[in-house]
């Protein structure tokens, strides 16, 4: 038992599983909209499964694509693969296992996300070899993660609608936009192994005012959104306090200092998906 614990240990250490709360509450909060408030518990559970099967084949795919890159990188030695708890062929096995889960998940929802899937797959599955092409590879892990809200909407609904066009936006710029941040860190290691990003492109300085203009387009969808959706007050309490904390990520981080850009700063992010979420769901119980 105790080495099955610890290869479980490794994968979800591999994938980051604690990373699902910047998808799973928006994909929530898609079935949640286009249910009127009301979403079947069934459904929910397949679009949990989904999120989290999709989530992960995309996190051991990335930490399989840049291993050789990692390993170089002396914060990222924590990562079990960078360790060797994870081996290349296991996480082979596992993004396989994940992605027939996926398919299995999404064959018990709306006959129609079947036929989007691949359109869904294919952003989280070429984001790891982007960085190797262009400055923009943050738009590509936004549209991933933004994938995730439309799949909620359309698993419930069956429609591809305006006002998940408008979500799956908002959602895809709030996380370019402090990947963007984030990434901007390796601005030097990245120029030194040749791969891009903002921060590569306009240098950090570009990167930071880049993500605060995409921060600010990304409130203002969400807002739009709720306007569109005629949602009650609290909707707008939850988007104010994302707003809040992408204000504080913004001052407490600066192209010239990274000091605090941790992996707190990181998982301080979910504080957005998490309120807009919940405050997304009281509106209706108002």
């Amino acid at each position: 038992m105790s080495w099955w614990m610890e290869r479980l240990r490794a994968h979800m250490n591999n994938t980051a599983f604690h990373h699902t709360v910047f998808s799973l509450p928006f994909a929530l909060m898609g079935a949640l909209l286009a249910a009127g408030g009301d979403p079947p518990l069934g459904d929910l559970g397949w679009i949990v499964l989904a999120i989290t099967a999709a989530r992960s084949a995309a996190l051991a795919l990335d930490n399989l694509a840049d291993l050789k890159y990692d390993k170089q990188q002396p914060r990222l030695a924590y990562r079990a693969m960078v360790q060797g708890r994870v081996t290349k062929k296991e996480a082979l096995v596992f993004i396989g296992v994940c992605l027939l889960v996926l398919v299995f998940a999404v064959l018990q929802l709306n006959p129609v996300c079947i036929r989007l899937l691949p359109f869904a797959a294919v952003p989280f599955l070429v984001y790891p070899y982007m960085k190797r092409v262009t400055g923009w590879v943050h738009l590509f892990l936004g549209i991933a993660i933004g994938m995730a809200p439309a799949g909620g909407w359309v698993a419930i609904s069956g429609k591809i609608e305006l006002p998940m066009i408008v979500l799956f936006i908002a959602v895809a710029l709030w996380i370019a936009a402090f990947d963007a941040m984030y990434g901007a860190q390796d601005e030097e290691f990245d120029r030194s192994q040749g791969l891009h990003s903002l921060a590569v492109t306009f240098g950090a300085h570009g990167a930071f005012q880049i993500s605060r203009a995409m921060h600010i387009l990304s409130i203002i969808l969400f807002v739009f959104l709720g306007a569109m959706m005629d949602l009650a007050f609290p909707y707008y309490i939850g988007v104010g306090i994302a707003a809040g904390t992408l204000i504080y990520q913004h001052r407490i981080a600066s192209p010239t200092d990274f000091s605090r850009v941790t992996q707190t700063y990181f998982m301080r992010n979910g504080i957005v998906s998490i309120a807009i979420f919940v405050f997304t769901w009281l509106s209706y119980l108002v």
